[in-house]
């Protein structure tokens, strides 16, 4: 009803208006208007002004939310009055059989578009300041954006349209020279990133935008610790990825997180690839209740599998995907609770559902808690995966993608030797079987569970200090959702065994991050918030790696994943490794930290104790300091 009432309003003045035009470009015209066209204009009236409207409203100009007029209503109203014009010239050459002077019509038009116009932007201005929110009339949030490009535009606008006198807009922070001193939307362009703490300080700045979506990670990555040095509060626009799924509002407009000063671009993958080995299979993920086993359900049901079974051994985890899973798709599910070291589990689920593609996330992954229940590491993460890859190759699975880590490569820890050796048993199984064996290596990921940055969250939630083991230790990190891409695009590529390996990017230092995470809370690091070194604990590196130096690397046809080069296998120790846990497991398996470290230097000789390999660690970061 409302819509009605506004736009009859707009029908009445548009008869006003252009029959106004007309009148108004007669005498504009002549001197005094001869009475012949006095004559054509009234025999003409009702006929022509109802062309006029009807060209408006066959172009919407009655429908349109003239509070947020742009472009294209203006492309409206220029084609909504020549259109009108043009039938008008014709009405009148067929009704009165003359013709107007070319003065006329050209008069007619100008002022009919500026009336018409005009009118639809007085009504924008008119109803943006009626829009406003009730506030102060002194604006209480002074804000700066970096980035005078189409999305510092987006921006600028999405803040004036929404927030009016509650926000002052003081202009852009923008490296671009064409653009130097320029004006946009209003505002000026006031200097560069090297000008960014002086402007603040000099404009009373509340609060900084970073406006750049299609930047790369590292420029966004210096913007922010430039913008963060002048203590003000940091914003950003989420980057050109996340924006084409919908329209820039000042919604999106969010607090920096962690996850955009990584060290590297958004991944980009083949989705067509990772469907291909996926679409139409029934595809088992172990671990399913877990950080990355959770994220791999997520990603594939969006790849339309014929059913997706979710296998964990905790069941509230696994209820919790479920339940989120079947909220959102109408895929098969099939929620299984199960432990991935019972041989007769295992080989029922593989009899009953026969799943083609596997996803092996089950692990224990805590470094520490390892370190101190070693055997449990071996039990799980060994004969663990061993009992899913053999189920999965004596079932005739078609694919078996075993996720490692990067602690695998030159362990010092007992969960990445365990996972290492896990590796070397699917690398041999695939000697021997005819399904496609494949591991995927990376690093740590952002806010998995037991990672470091959902604890020093909880730390500065309460007060503090932030606890670092190490003041050089150094770590890559990665996306849940960028690993479980990169993950699920190489499994389209396994066909031999192969260790793929993500890239992660540039390394992060620890105590870089803490100080990162403390100024992204708001807080000052060292003043609001301490940061206490506690010392390394069992089992960690001050690095990790991503290859062995036997490894190395080759391409793949993705820019974001490597394939470790074959290294030799001691395959007389992994086949009677196999036909032991054949036999009976707990004659091979360890049962404390002896036999556990005796077990491990079969296949890894080089690997000692946690506390014997952290001491030269230490030892030898200390000598390379000197």
């Amino acid at each position: 009803m409302v819509r009605w009432k506004r736009g009859g309003y707009l029908v009445v003045l548009d008869v006003l208006f252009v029959n106004l035009s007309f009148i108004l470009a007669l005498f504009l015209r002549f001197d005094g208007v001869p009475a012949v066209y006095w004559q054509a204009y009234l025999t003409t009236l009702l006929p022509s002004t109802a062309v006029r409207i009807l060209s408006h409203y066959f172009f919407g100009l009655y429908r349109r939310a003239w509070r947020y007029a742009s472009v294209q209503e203006a492309l409206a109203i220029v084609g909504a009055v020549t259109v009108g014009t043009f039938f008008n010239v014709v009405l009148t050459l067929f009704w009165f059989q003359s013709t107007m002077p070319r003065s006329i019509v050209v008069l007619d038009w100008s002022l009919c578009m500026a009336l018409v116009g005009g009118s639809r932007f007085l009504f924008r201005v008119w109803a943006q300041r009626e829009g406003m929110p009730d506030g102060p009339k002194e604006p209480v949030k002074r804000v700066l954006i970096v980035g005078a490009g189409d999305g510092g535009v987006l921006a600028a606008r999405e803040l004036r349209n929404h927030y009016g006198s509650q926000v002052k807009l003081l202009g852009f922070i923008d490296d671009d020279p064409l653009k130097r001193s320029q004006t946009i939307l209003g505002y000026p362009v006031l200097g560069t990133r090297d000008d960014l703490a002086r402007i603040t300080a000099q404009h009373q700045v509340d609060e900084i935008i970073i406006s750049m979506p299609s930047v790369s990670r590292r420029v966004i990555r210096e913007l922010v610790s430039i913008a963060q040095s002048t203590g003000k509060k940091v914003m950003i626009l989420p980057g050109v990825y996340d924006l084409l799924e919908g329209n820039v509002t000042v919604s999106k407009i969010r607090e920096v997180q962690i996850e955009d000063l990584l060290g590297r671009d958004p991944v980009q993958v083949d989705i067509a690839g990772m469907s291909a080995y996926l679409s139409g299979r029934t595809v088992l993920v172990t671990g399913a209740g877990g950080s990355i086993g959770s994220e791999l359900c997520r990603q594939i049901v969006k790849l339309k599998p014929k059913q997706l079974l979710l296998l964990d051994s905790c069941e509230n985890n696994l209820y919790d995907i479920e339940m989120e899973l079947k909220a959102a798709t109408d895929i098969p599910l099939v929620a299984l609770v199960k432990n991935i070291q019972d041989r007769r589990a295992v080989d029922n689920v593989f009899a009953k559902f026969r799943p083609e593609v596997v996803f092996h996330a089950a692990a224990h992954k805590h470094v520490p808690l390892m370190e101190h229940n070693p055997e449990e590491a071996i039990k799980n993460n060994v004969l663990g995966t061993y009992q899913v890859a053999r189920a999965a190759s004596a079932f005739g699975a078609q694919k078996f993608v075993l996720i490692s880590t990067d602690k695998a490569v030159n362990p010092t820890s007992v969960m990445g030797a365990s996972k290492r050796i896990a590796e070397m048993i699917i690398q041999y199984l695939d000697t021997v079987s005819t399904t496609s064996f494949a591991a995927v290596r990376f690093g740590n990921v952002l806010g998995s569970r037991g990672s470091v940055i959902p604890l020093f969250r909880q730390q500065i939630l309460a007060g503090g200090p932030v606890t670092v083991t190490h003041e050089n230790m150094i770590r890559y990190f990665m996306t849940i959702p960028e690993a479980v891409q990169l993950t699920l695009q190489a499994g389209a590529f396994a066909s031999k065994g192969e260790i793929f390996v993500l890239d992660m990017g540039e390394p992060v230092r620890i105590m870089d991050l803490a100080e990162t995470l403390i100024r992204l809370s708001g807080l000052k690091p060292y003043v609001d918030i301490d940061i206490k070194v506690i010392g390394m604990r069992p089992g960690e590196k001050l690095y990790e790696e991503l290859f062995t130096s036997e490894e190395g690397a080759n391409a793949t046809k993705h820019e974001r994943i490597f394939v470790a080069k074959p290294c030799a296998l001691d395959l007389s120790l992994l086949q009677a490794t196999v036909e032991a846990l054949e036999k009976g497991p707990g004659e091979i398996l360890p049962t404390d930290q002896v036999s556990t470290l005796a077990f491990i230097q079969r296949f890894l000789p080089e690997f000692r104790a946690g506390s014997e390999a952290q001491a030269g660690l230490l030892e030898a970061a200390a000598q390379g300091e000197k």
